[in-house]
């Protein structure tokens, strides 16, 4: 059985593809991830991005839904939400707000932005 790095697979390809049509890539300068759940036919990630644009820092929420089985595997859909923002020195505040708005134990993974853009 193989082990997948953080972030990567084709469903976190996908989302950064998506991610990347709507936020410019060389802003984000942090990208964690949520561990993969998967249930039955379906796997769902989520990640926050951190981006640097002039004064202020943006976060976002992004998630994906992937069908891996079944007659409709391959569908792929994802969302993209600006959960926070303020100054660019504040990321451990927002980072702590977002982490409490997605109720998960268990904290995200860092993976690095070129590396999780390049996937």
């Amino acid at each position: 059985m193989s082990v997948e790095e953080p972030g990567t697979g084709p469903g976190w390809s996908r989302l950064a593809g998506v991610v990347a049509e709507q936020v410019p890539p060389a802003e984000v300068d942090a990208v964690w991830v949520f561990p993969v759940l998967r249930q039955q036919q379906r796997e769902w990630g989520t990640a926050v991005i951190s981006r640097v644009d002039g004064e202020r820092r943006r976060i976002y929420t992004a998630r994906y839904s992937l069908m891996i089985k079944g007659k409709e595997r391959g569908r792929f859909e994802s969302t993209i939400e600006e959960v926070g923002s303020g100054p660019v020195d504040a990321i451990p505040a927002l980072l702590q707000e977002v982490h409490q708005r997605t109720d998960d134990d268990v904290p995200p993974t860092p993976v690095p932005p070129d590396a999780w853009f390049a996937a």
